[in-house]
């Protein structure tokens, strides 16, 4: 196999990763509202940045290929496991069997699964016309936006890169202004009954505090 078949069959990957995260993600969002589709969109294109580089085209190691190849001479810093940055600056072990790769999905497959608790719960309480204030509803009102950030901050502490760590925040900002802008909609459709719901529940994690707001 020569250069070019790697490199294709490198963007294939890019491209097969990119589909399973997002689509999969799809399956349980469904995004309707033009909100819906800012929040959607904006994970789609962290994954699919994040991939570009794991599999494709490496920024992060040609921005910093001066340092990395005076500091590590023997690596090839065009190979994929360059790619992997914590196996490239803690001992080089096997980064596909190490525990950082099984603690990164642990916590991605925690994102779905919230993803999937609260799309059930959102679903059953839009056919009885009511707030969703059951499954993760009943501590958090906005679940599906806290899975998301949940599931990129996994694929980021496995695949750290310097694009996506620099759009990670930017897309958490997005997210909150979003769901403030959803919360003001809500409160003019259900008033009291809302407050009632908000007063008793955090915006994305129950553990942060002053997180109500």
């Amino acid at each position: 196999m020569n250069g070019v078949d790697s490199g294709q069959a490198q963007w294939s990957l890019a491209f097969l990763n990119t589909g399973v995260f997002v689509g999969f993600a799809y399956s349980f969002f469904k995004p309707y509202t033009a909100r819906d589709w800012k929040v959607f969109g904006a994970y789609s294109a962290f994954v699919a940045a994040l991939f570009a580089e794991v599999y494709g085209f490496p920024l992060t190691i040609f921005l910093f290929r001066a340092w990395l190849s005076a500091a590590f001479p023997d690596v090839d810093m065009f190979g994929h496991e360059a790619r992997h940055l914590w196996w490239l600056l803690w001992g080089r072990s096997d980064p596909h069997m190490g525990a950082l790769r099984f603690l990164s999905f642990a916590i991605v497959f925690a994102g779905f699964l919230l993803l999937a608790m609260a799309w059930h719960a959102l679903q059953r309480a839009q056919r009885r016309e009511e707030i969703a204030s059951t499954g993760p509803y009943r501590r958090i009102r906005h679940p599906q936006y806290g899975a998301l950030i949940i599931i990129m901050l996994g694929l980021l502490f496995y695949w750290p890169t310097l694009p996506s760590t620099l759009l990670l925040p930017l897309l958490v900002v997005m997210y909150v202004r979003l769901a403030r802008s959803e919360e003001q909609e809500l409160i003019r459709e259900r008033g009291e009954a809302w407050r009632s719901y908000a007063a008793a529940t955090r915006r994305f994690l129950p553990a942060l505090r002053g997180d109500c707001r």
